[in-house]
């Protein structure tokens, strides 16, 4: 018996050992060949032969994820551009020169690392490390700044964690992303991301030798022209700039793996594996809209991807060439309306929410102040514009522009930049003075009359005009009556309480939304411009699309894009179309939502809490793509607020958070409180209002939070989603819909942190017991006058 414990012993030891040695090195002796491979210490990276596809007979050597089965999302290849047809005999060692490289039978070199240093070591060895990095190193030494050689120098289309993008300014080496030449072939393709320090860092995307796109210059927080690039949980990014660099890369921190590659058709893409999908989960594409496109509006020209035509001339400049701007050819680009005159004097325009244009003919300093940075500008006739170096801490140093502006486009969150015009264009000190005084003059003679035309307005029906306030299309009366045929009862799509939606059909066939506010709503005034005003400044592929609207005949409608299936609660509320909706498109449909909030809280242009997140305002296209409608109550903040106090009260039963229903503070942690009970309505098929349990009076909230607590989360799940495949992602989505739905705000996450939770495996927080845990304490909280009891949307309407 204890022999057979010892043997036992003995094989256990021996298995142990196996793992905890896992091969990683190459070496003279021990050398890869077909078939064999090494993997990094913690089992991420894998690397050793590979050939892209099965009709092909060109082989390479290449490092990819070890867990990515079978696609083998390969991340770096050595001989990219010299394949070999044929695996037998070939072989990857240590060489008499210390070199690593890639053998025939015939000792023929096909491919080497070539080493800048002295490979004055006898014993080298190359290591696959955790970070995916090949390196060659003196097998006694493992420190980093003595290794002779590292694949991170030479990047191919992908920039993982601890690479690095930039130029090294002492020894003239660039390291770059280039793309492959298609999905079979890693050779370099036309495409290639650089981290370009010609002037003042930025990014940039280049199409042979043509720019495609560009970030815009760093602001000491992020590339100017990416927003969405933000501080987050995942990983951190940054921009090592001095007299001998100028690098950015970005370090993880945590688990999470994540990679950005540049892809063989342009596009580049930031991706993250999420483990219970076996999949990458893209999570964002550049360049994503027209406004990206580098130069789209030419010089001076100012790109707005929500307006149409989306290139307008800055102020105080008009079209190069008028007719071809005319026609939508806006590479002429602009020019200023009246020229500069140095020697007299120019002056400064400030022009505000933009991505700064490309900083290629670019000079700055680190520490000029910006009053310091006007007078550097204004004292060199070639200089055309500057802004501050560093948007941190109130603003910090000077960039100026020595050239034409290119690439300019506005965006939410965007910075200040002060351009050249002529004195001219400011403004004399007498003219502004006899225009103050003109004022002052008009504004004593209206006064009387402004407190008469008061008294008078709240007499009347208040009226509008949107017409001097909106570029938005105004369709005629007659033309949505001929569209939705006279508005009939065939055509009705639904019913709210503002009006009815009507489908409509336009001439050329453009299927289209029609709201009609009822004329009967009082209210419907207020609703309408409210939701006209919001709407119309947004777009993102996760709102729904105003196309225009209309207000003639004492008639007030909005028309919409076409949503062929409707809201969402008809299907995860029926029995037989709930059927239409597996879990990878509902998935789908929670990430599409959460994108779209993730846009109007952060990334629009004014900041937008919805106050009325539910199933039947989400709208689902042909391929059920969500999109959010209905901003009839949505409210904008400024600045950095993200929240704010009403003494109204408005949104739908079930899904307001208890700070809002209770003291009336709404924010944006009110939307992600809607967005959790909308998450568990999708993964349940039941309605939060009005669920009931005959073994306890809890809402549906109180039921998941108790199904929780107890360890039978499963319960709550559809019973047609239950597929194996998918539990743990199901489980987690109910774990991160409790995180939201938690009572206090502070305690809920935002909608950043959680498109993170949704697309990666890092571990979630512990959830507290969720606001309005049981229907009493709604009913107990929430007095009919401030909210509505079942789906219908009431509200009492505010001043923005």
């Amino acid at each position: 018996m204890e022999s057979f414990v010892l043997i036992l012993q003995i094989l256990l030891c021996g298995f142990v050992c196996s793992i905890s040695s896992a091969k990683d090195i190459i070496t003279a002796t021990d050398f890869l060949t077909d078939g064999k491979t090494i993997t990094s210490s913690d089992g991420s990276f894998e690397m050793g032969f590979f050939s892209p596809a099965s009709f092909t007979n060109n082989w390479y050597v290449g490092i990819w994820y070890k867990h990515d089965v079978p696609d083998k999302s390969v991340v770096w290849v050595a001989n990219r551009e010299n394949p070999f047809n044929n695996t037998s005999g070939v072989m990857l060692k240590i060489i008499d020169t210390g070199q690593l490289a890639l053998l025939t039978p015939a000792n023929t070199i096909m491919w080497s690392t070539n080493s800048s240093r002295p490979l004055a070591v006898k014993n080298t060895v190359a290591q696959l490390l955790n970070s995916g990095n090949l390196v060659i190193r003196d097998a006694n030494d493992t420190k980093p700044e003595k290794f002779l050689w590292q694949s991170f120098d030479y990047p191919t289309d992908t920039l993982l964690p601890g690479m690095k993008m930039g130029k090294n300014f002492v020894t003239g080496q660039e390291f770059y992303l280039s793309s492959w030449k298609n999905e079979y072939d890693p050779a370099p393709g036309e495409y290639t991301y650089h981290c370009d320090p010609t002037g003042y860092p930025q990014d940039v995307m280049r199409k042979g030798k043509v720019k495609v796109y560009s970030t815009g210059p760093w602001n000491g927080l992020r590339w100017s022209g990416v927003p969405g690039l933000t501080k987050n949980t995942i990983y951190t990014f940054k921009l090592d700039l001095d007299e001998k660099r100028a690098f950015y890369s970005f370090a993880l921190l945590g688990s999470v793996m994540t990679k950005l590659t540049m892809n063989n058709n342009g596009v580049l893409q930031r991706s993250m594996w999420a483990e219970n999908r076996q999949e990458w989960h893209v999570y964002i594409s550049s360049p994503e809209d027209t406004c990206d496109n580098y130069g789209t509006c030419g010089s001076y020209g100012s790109c707005n991807n929500i307006l149409t035509p989306v290139c307008n001339c800055l102020d105080k400049f008009v079209p190069k060439d008028p007719r071809n701007w005319a026609m939508t050819n806006w590479s002429g680009g602009c020019i200023r309306r009246k020229p500069l005159n140095c020697q007299n004097g120019d002056g400064f325009l400030k022009y505000s929410g933009i991505k700064l244009p490309d900083t290629q003919y670019s000079w700055f300093d680190r520490s000029m102040t910006l009053h310091e940075c006007k007078h550097a500008c204004l004292r060199n006739c070639s200089c055309l514009a500057y802004s501050n170096l560093d948007i941190r801490n109130g603003g910090s140093g000077c960039l100026l522009w020595c050239g034409d502006l290119i690439d300019i486009r506005e965006l939410p969150g965007g910075q200040d930049i002060y351009i050249r015009v002529a004195t001219s264009e400011l403004g004399s000190k007498k003219t502004k003075l006899l225009v103050l005084s003109l004022l002052l003059l008009i504004g004593v003679t209206v006064t009387g009359l402004t407190i008469g035309l008061y008294i008078w307005k709240k007499k009347k029906k208040r009226k509008m005009n949107l017409k001097d306030d909106l570029d938005l299309p105004l369709f005629t009366l007659s033309t949505l009556t001929k569209a939705s045929s006279n508005f009939s009862v065939e055509n009705k799509i639904g019913e709210g309480g503002f009006g009815s939606v009507y489908k409509g059909i336009l001439e050329g066939g453009h299927e289209v939304a029609i709201k009609r506010l009822s004329k009967s709503s009082s209210q419907g005034v207020n609703e309408f411009k409210n939701e006209v005003i919001c709407i119309a400044k947004l777009q993102h592929r996760n709102l729904v699309k105003l196309i225009g609207c209309c207000i003639a005949g004492g008639e007030k409608m909005l028309v919409y894009e076409y949503m062929c299936n409707r809201s969402l609660d008809l299907f995860i509320f029926d029995e037989k179309r709930s059927l239409l909706l597996n879990w990878p498109k509902r998935f789908g449909i929670i990430n599409g939502i959460a994108r779209g909030l993730l846009y109007l809280h952060q990334d629009s242009r004014l900041r937008i809490i919805h106050r009325d997140l539910k199933a039947s305002n989400i709208l689902l296209d042909a391929d059920m793509n969500p999109k959010i409608s209905d901003f009839g109550i949505a409210r904008s903040v400024v600045g950095n607020e993200t929240g704010a106090n009403t003494h109204h009260v408005v949104g739908t039963h079930g899904y307001m958070s208890p700070e809002y229903v209770v003291h009336g503070v709404f924010s944006v942690k009110s939307d992600v409180f809607s967005f959790g009970v909308l998450v568990l309505e999708i993964i349940s098929g039941r309605r939060n209002r009005g669920f009931a349990r005959e073994s306890h009076s809890i809402n549906l909230l109180g039921h998941v939070w108790k199904l929780y607590k107890e360890g039978r989360p499963l319960e709550l799940i559809d019973g047609h989603l239950m597929d194996s495949r998918y539990i743990s992602e199901l489980l987690r989505l109910i774990h991160v819909a409790l995180l939201c739905v938690q009572q206090c705000p502070e305690d809920r996450p935002d909608m950043p942190t959680v498109i993170l939770m949704l697309t990666n495996d890092a571990i979630l927080p512990q959830a507290k017991e969720p606001g309005f845990f049981t229907e009493s304490k709604v009913t107990s909280e929430c007095s009919i006058s401030m909210c509505s009891t079942n789906e219908i949307t009431v509200t009492q309407l505010e001043p923005r």
